[in-house]
């Protein structure tokens, strides 16, 4: 039984086998309690020579259900945003800080309701992230939000105050650059959504001209 204090993923990941072992090995993981009610891992896709990785929160309702990220409402505006910067999302690698839904439930049988990770729920998948970022060696990052910034950067990070910026930071011993904007989530929320939309794929352009 894993105890509040020993949430990690660290004991479940293998030690050799690249992103195939890595995916294998994270359906098992038992790392933190967020397992018991989602109905599965959630790990990365895309290639492994990807040039940019893209982080978001954690798996949606859909992304849950099928067992790959992004492939919900904030997935689809995702992919339409990249395209607009001028950024393939096919060559694009795709994960999030958190591999597990968090969610709450109004009602027996309703609908599920997204419910953000904690950040010691997030320091425990982070294991993870690490080990996709050392198998991928992205030339960028994209930060989706305000969790995988905290997950990445901390817990001062904040979006607003940074996002549309190259950083240069070491991340898990290793010096990355990141470009954070906000999360596809959070424009189809928003109360002007085509001006956060414009928002978001101006932040993307930031990320595709530092590739060039």
């Amino acid at each position: 039984m894993v105890t509040e204090d020993a949430y990690t993923a660290a004991p479940f990941l293998p030690t050799r086998g690249g992103l195939p072992a890595l995916r294998k090995a994270a359906a098992t993981c038992r790392g933190c309690p967020l397992h018991r009610d989602a109905t599965q891992t959630v790990f990365g896709t895309g290639k492994a020579t990807a040039r940019l990785m893209l982080v978001g929160e954690q798996p949606g309702d859909q992304e849950d259900r099928q067992g790959t990220p992004f492939v919900g409402p904030a997935g689809h505006l995702l992919d339409r945003a990249l395209a607009d910067a001028g950024l393939d999302p096919a060559d694009a690698y795709v994960t999030n800080a958190v591999k597990h839904f968090r969610f709450t439930r109004a009602e027996p049988r309703k609908r599920r309701i997204h419910k953000a990770p904690t950040l010691r729920e997030a320091a425990a998948c982070a294991p993870w992230l690490a080990a996709e970022l050392a198998a991928v060696e992205p030339e960028m990052v994209v930060v989706l939000g305000a969790t995988a910034g905290k997950a990445l950067l901390g817990s001062s990070f904040r979006v607003t105050h940074v996002r549309g910026t190259v950083l240069e930071e070491e991340i898990h011993g290793h010096r990355r650059r990141l470009v954070p904007t906000v999360h596809p989530s959070a424009v189809l929320r928003s109360d002007d959504r085509d001006a956060a939309y414009q928002g978001l794929v101006s932040d993307l352009k930031v990320a595709a001209r530092a590739l060039k």
